[in-house]
């Protein structure tokens, strides 16, 4: 198995992993709204720290990903930006990882 694979049994496993929880979020609260979603990313110092975690992460990674789209011309890159808030990073980053893999391996032939 390729690497390139492994990426996108990543991507996979990242938006199942998270979206379980999501549609958990969604049968079992009252108030559905994405505004109560992130308010209750606050309600605890330790969801406060995995949020600060994942902010710092997220912004790493848009920026690195950014750079090296425009540097390797990979295609359709943008769409990740939106993505990663919508879906979840656990998907994007993976999947960026296997688009970078297919474009380097484009540029090796």
């Amino acid at each position: 198995m390729k690497l390139k694979h492994a990426y996108l049994i990543l991507a996979i496993l990242g938006i199942a992993y998270t979206w379980y929880f999501n549609i958990q979020f969604y049968l079992t609260e009252d108030n559905t709204s994405i505004l109560n979603f992130i308010a209750q990313t606050k309600t605890t110092f330790a969801s406060q720290s995995i949020v600060a975690d994942l902010t710092v992460v997220v912004v790493t990674f848009l920026v690195w990903m950014t750079y090296e789209s425009l540097q390797l011309k990979i295609k359709y890159w943008w769409m990740l930006i939106p993505l990663t808030f919508i879906v979840a990073i656990a998907f994007t980053f993976p999947f960026f990882l296997y688009l970078r893999a297919n474009r380097l391996e484009v540029l090796k032939e």
